[in-house]
């Protein structure tokens, strides 16, 4: 049996990587970490028997322990470093929302385990340092966003050196929306994607097509590729998940019907695919497929996002935190739409990046951004 932790239980790619496991033969729930969604832990507790539990907040702790008295139930960052600590995983699938994710991260590559890695702000924030660890530990860093588990799957266990990766986005709500119409949309517009379900933050990102940007800083760490060589495109139907271009000019692509279940399993099952959940059935009849330029003029988190990533060192770190305050302070009606971009420049204007910053200094310069630009 394989034990798996899984961090952000509660949240969608939680939820669904337990229903992926449901599906699944061989594996083992070991642990879990949720927020504070503490109904849904124990249910999910209940159903799971995992040994260890972690909460966010010491006041779930006894409310856990009484329901579950032979579960030991930790809480905060240092119960998820501890979760992740245990060399009894075989791998750690980390679906936590923000940079809470980083450091248990950390510690589990430290302790030689696999991860299947659903937390952005890892990679945007520390992948230089990630990455490093990585290799020095020999452990294998498993993407779950579909994109980049799309690469992944084009490019096979024999990692075919890429000529070019092409990242596709579908736009998100606002593609045929003009700048004015985007300016006066407020949170309910930004939210009705028209392609995926996903948390409220992740969604707001798609609609300034940020999200389309992370990606590319993720794939840079990931496949070790410059940023010249990863595109994005707009295609609409997302049923291309990414391509990759070889050397020799030929293009592979991933294609598939919309659902984060696939993505997840590969990461659970790689190198390998095994017969696991059923999601809808894909046809090709009577599909239609387009592909465009973005518009980096109409969507200018997409080239922050890029230029964040050429600059490298801390200029990740300042993109991430400004523009998360920036969506927090949108989706509770503190700013308007077009003002998320805006915040995100002006953070990036007035930080001095620094190469090669240390944990410490990463994390250090992401609380003071979010201090400055968090309305």
């Amino acid at each position: 049996m394989k034990k798996i932790t899984l961090l952000g239980s509660t949240g969608s790619i939680g939820t669904q990587t337990l229903e992926v496991l449901d599906c699944l033969e061989g594996y083992e729930v070991l642990a879990l970490a949720a927020g504070k969604n503490i109904q849904l832990l124990a249910r999910q507790i209940e159903k799971y028997r995992p040994e260890r539990v972690n909460v966010e907040r010491q006041e779930d702790v006894k409310f856990i322990k009484s329901k579950f008295p032979k579960v030991d139930v930790l809480w905060g960052l240092e119960g998820l470093v501890e979760l992740c600590s245990d060399t009894r995983n075989d791998i750690i699938l980390v679906a936590t929302s923000g940079k809470i994710g980083l450091k248990p991260t950390i510690c589990a590559i430290e302790k030689k385990i696999d991860i299947a890695l659903a937390n952005k702000e890892t990679l945007i924030m520390a992948g230089d340092i990630v990455m490093k660890k990585a290799r020095e530990n020999n452990v294998r860093i498993l993407p779950v966003d579909s994109e980049h588990s799309a690469i992944l799957q084009c490019l096979g266990d024999k990692n075919n050196d890429p000529y070019r990766l092409i990242i596709t986005a579908s736009g998100g709500p606002f593609l045929y929306k003009t700048r004015d119409e985007m300016g006066h949309s407020n949170a309910l517009d930004a939210l009705k994607h028209p392609r995926w379900h996903m948390g409220r933050k992740i969604t707001i990102d798609s609609a300034t097509l940020m999200n389309k940007g992370l990606e590319v800083i993720e794939a840079h760490h990931l496949f070790n590729m410059d940023y010249d060589d990863i595109k994005v495109v707009i295609h609409p139907q997302s049923l291309v998940h990414s391509f990759v271009e070889f050397i020799d000019g030929s293009m592979l692509a991933q294609v598939g019907f919309p659902s984060m279940h696939i993505p997840i399993q590969y990461a659970l099952t790689y190198p390998e695919r095994k017969k696991g959940i059923k999601t809808d059935g894909f046809s090709l009849f009577g599909q239609q497929m387009s592909f465009d330029r973005p518009d980096f003029k109409k969507f200018p988190c997409l080239k922050m996002a890029y230029d964040a990533g050429r600059a490298g060192g801390s200029a990740p770190v300042v993109l991430n935190a400004a523009n998360e305050v920036a969506v927090n302070n949108f989706l509770e009606g503190k700013i308007n739409f077009l003002d998320i971009e805006k915040t995100v420049e002006k953070a990036l204007s007035a930080h001095s990046v620094i190469s090669n910053p240390s944990l410490d200094e990463i994390f250090e310069i992401d609380i003071e951004t979010r201090k400055k630009y968090g309305a």
